[in-house]
């Protein structure tokens, strides 16, 4: 998969799991700063999505690089 496409995914999908958490649980009472406005929901679940949704290195890597540290 396409590792732009990926990140553009892990970024609506974040979106769409902050709005449905603010649809479902949020506080109503305004008193919760995340969670009572839609619009801070729906950026902050984008923002985690998208901090999730980065590529990370292989493993196969991780251990060609300390291999190569130790020599």
């Amino acid at each position: 998969m396409n590792k732009y496409l990926r990140i553009m995914l892990g970024t609506l999908a974040g979106a769409i799991l902050g709005y449905g958490y603010y649809y479902f649980i949020g506080c109503s009472s305004g008193t919760c700063p995340i969670t009572s406005n839609w619009h801070i929901s729906t950026v902050y679940g984008a923002v985690v999505g998208l901090a999730l949704s980065f590529p990370s290195k292989k493993k196969a890597e991780k251990n060609n690089d300390d291999e190569t540290k130790n020599q």
